[in-house]
């Protein structure tokens, strides 16, 4: 029996291995944390992009997708009306958050002692083909090897399956939110009454879609990809200023959120306008099931929306 398993299973050595929990803010615990730092997110990010539209700022206003005339006359819902709603959508989605989450912990196993872990199973999976080479060469590399699963491969890996499962859920309750008349009409309709997105209208939804969309979604990506408070708190994070940039108006190049995701504000805008409301369904990281199932906007209607955003720009130079 190897040393780390005879410390899982002996209560006295397993307590050694243990450490009070570590904390990233010294009076509020990680899984606190989560449930507050994306709410924080949202009104940060969307605050500064709110400052960028009224300050009209000529450098960002070549990248503006809509004007500010079609703000005001196509948009169906007042600001105040759309702040109100989502003070409502974060009330929510933190009771959830604080029922889902669990309780602080009060150790947690010594991270030295995880990676001796690591390097146990990986001598034994891997015994085979270490046999062949020098024995401490071979110990380096299995430490080499734990040291990156336990701080790169396992974490990123959560990341990505929380990813896919948030999109997975939300891609078919946002079709069906679409293809149900009753759904659309008394639910998700609120949604659509931003025809210009502006990033407080990120989280402008219906209470009882808000509540399934996002913080069930968000609760079922966590629950799933089996991340621990700390990565949540990241993930929560991480989406919470993705939605934001995807209802942002601006198309930045530069913007990474934009620039390395397919599915962007653009991408979502198209979802927003007549043309496209029965398209682009997938939200808020990949377009795979749009792909996969037949609904991303076609290329001549992309094309088309290009054109008129181009003759948009060509407007505010102008002026």
């Amino acid at each position: 029996m190897s040393n780390a398993t005879a410390a899982f299973l002996n209560t006295s050595a397993a307590e050694s291995n243990v450490v009070p929990p570590h904390r990233l803010i010294p009076y509020m615990s990680d899984e606190a944390l989560a449930v507050v730092m994306p709410v924080f997110a949202y009104w940060v990010y969307s605050i500064a992009f709110h400052f960028i539209m009224k300050a009209e700022i000529p450098f960002f206003e070549k990248y503006r997708i809509h004007t500010l005339e079609e703000m005001a006359t196509k948009n169906k819902v007042s600001l105040y009306e759309v702040l109100r709603m989502v003070l409502v959508q974060q009330t929510l989605q933190t009771i959830l958050g604080i029922m889902v989450l669990p309780s602080e912990e009060p150790t947690a196993f010594n991270h030295q002692f995880m990676l001796q872990m690591y390097e146990e199973n990986l001598h034994r999976y891997l015994a085979p083909i270490l046999a062949f080479g020098q024995s401490d060469i071979a110990d380096v590399a299995v430490q080499c090897l734990a040291y990156a699963a336990y701080w790169i491969l396992v974490p990123a890996s959560q990341f990505f399956v929380a990813m896919f499962v948030l999109d997975t859920h939300q891609y078919f309750l946002h079709r069906l939110f679409h293809q149900n008349k009753f759904l659309y009409k008394h639910v998700h309709s609120h949604h659509h009454r931003l025809y210009v997105t502006y990033a407080f209208g990120a989280l402008y939804n219906h209470p009882l879609e808000g509540f399934l969309l996002d913080s069930v979604g968000a609760t079922l990506a966590f629950s799933v990809s089996g991340m621990s408070p700390r990565m949540g708190l990241v993930f929560f994070t991480f989406a919470s200023l993705k939605t934001v940039d995807d209802h942002c108006g601006y198309a930045f190049p530069w913007d990474p959120l934009q620039f390395f995701f397919g599915n962007n504000v653009v991408y979502h805008d198209i979802h927003h306008q007549q043309f496209g409301i029965k398209t682009n369904y997938s939200q808020p990281f990949f377009m795979c099931w749009d792909k996969w199932l037949g609904t991303l906007v076609s290329d001549e209607a992309v094309q088309q929306y290009e054109e008129r955003r181009a003759k948009s720009r060509s407007a505010v130079k102008s002026n």
